[in-house]
C-alpha cells in the first residue's frame, strides 16, 4: 500500500517519459433528469445562403410547451459574440450553433432553454448561423459548418466542442465544464491533493479522487453519476475531482500517480492509496467505494 505523499516526492522509475492516456469506454448507463431515452441528434450542413431566416426555436413535438429563453442570450455579429465572453469572464459559456432549416436544431433548443433556468452560473449563448451575412461571418471564424453545434468557453478560451449531440450529452457536458457548486472538491494541482488529504486525516473518511481529462468523453459521461454519489455518501466520503490537462502540475500529479488511462479513481485513507477504479461504469464504480468502506460486495 503506497503513501500519497512518497508519491508526490519521489514519482516512479518507470515514468521517465510522459504515459499514454487514453479515455476507456463508457460500459454502464447512468440517470440524469432528462432521462436516458434521447438519442444523439445528427447534425446538418449549414446553409448559409438561405434569405429567409427564423430565430426562435420551437419545441419538438414530444416535449412540453415551451419555456421562457430569456437567459439565452440571441448573438447577431462577432462583436456581441466577443462581449458576451468577455463578460462572463471565468464563468461556463455554453453556445448552441442553429439554423432556420435544422429541425434538429429546434429539438435541442428547449432542452438548452430548460439547462439555462437550472444553472444561474452558465451563461447561454444561441447564434443562428444563417440569420445574416454576420453570423455566417462569425460560423466561419468559429469553424462551424454543421449544426446543431455546442462549443464551450472559460475565460474567453475554447475547452470543448461537439455537434449533434442530444439532451443527456448536453447535460453531462454542462455539469462536467461548469461544476463550482456540487459537493465535488475541484482540484487545480497537487498541493490541492496534499491540502484535502491533511484534512481529512483526522476523520479517517475514504477521499474518492476522480481524475480525468478535459476532452475525456467517458470522464464528462460518468461525472453526473460523481455528483449524484458525493450527495448521497456525503457523510462518509469526500469525492474530488483534478483534470490532468488542466496544468503542468496536475499532468505531473497523473505522472506521478501512474495514470495511464482516464477516468481513474484513486481511493484514499488516512494518507494512503488504498486501491484504484478504471474506468466509468456506475455500477462497478459504487461497489469498489462500498468495498472501501468495508462493505462486502459481490459481482
Amino acid at each position: 500500500m503506497a503513501t500519497v505523499t512518497n508519491f508526490l516526492s519521489k514519482p516512479p522509475s518507470s515514468l521517465s517519459s510522459t504515459p499514454r492516456i487514453t479515455p476507456r469506454c463508457f460500459h454502464s448507463s447512468f440517470l440524469v433528469s432528462f432521462g436516458s431515452k434521447h438519442k444523439p441528434f445528427s447534425a446538418t450542413r449549414l446553409d448559409t445562403k438561405r434569405t429567409h431566416f427564423i430565430t426562435k426555436a420551437t419545441a419538438a413535438p414530444e416535449t412540453k410547451k415551451a419555456v421562457s429563453d430569456e437567459r439565452v442570450q440571441k448573438i447577431h455579429n462577432m462583436e456581441e459574440f466577443d462581449e458576451a465572453l468577455k463578460m462572463a469572464k471565468n464563468k461556463l459559456v455554453v453556445v448552441e450553433y442553429a439554423a432556420s432549416h435544422s429541425a434538429n436544431s429546434n429539438k435541442i433548443y428547449p432542452f438548452m432553454v430548460e439547462l439555462s433556468r437550472t444553472c444561474n452560473d452558465v451563461e447561454f449563448l444561441l447564434v443562428m448561423g444563417d440569420e445574416s451575412e454576420k453570423t455566417r461571418e462569425l460560423c466561419r471564424r468559429e469553424k462551424v459548418e454543421k449544426v446543431p453545434h455546442f462549443s464551450f468557453y472559460k475565460g474567453m478560451e475554447k475547452i470543448h466542442e461537439e455537434g449533434g449531440i442530444g439532451p443527456d450529452q448536453l447535460m453531462g457536458d454542462v455539469l462536467y465544464y461548469g461544476d463550482n457548486h456540487s459537493a465535488v472538491v475541484q482540484l487545480h494541482s497537487r498541493e490541492d491533493v496534499e491540502k484535502l488529504i491533511d484534512d481529512h486525516k483526522a476523520d479517517h473518511k475514504l477521499i474518492v479522487l476522480d481524475v480525468g481529462l478535459k476532452h475525456c468523453g467517458p470522464c464528462v459521461k460518468v461525472y453526473p453519476t460523481v455528483i449524484k454519489l458525493s450527495r448521497r455518501m456525503g457523510d462518509t466520503v469526500v469525492f474530488a475531482r483534478m483534470n490532468g490537462d488542466e496544468n503542468d502540475s496536475c499532468m505531473q500529479f497523473l505522472k506521478d500517480m501512474d495514470v495511464i488511462e482516464v477516468p481513474t479513481f484513486l481511493f484514499i485513507r488516512d494518507g494512503e492509496i488504498c486501491g484504484r477504479y478504471v474506468g466509468s461504469g456506475k455500477g462497478e464504480l459504487v461497489g469498489e467505494i462500498l468495498r472501501y468502506q468495508g462493505v462486502r460486495v459481490t459481482y
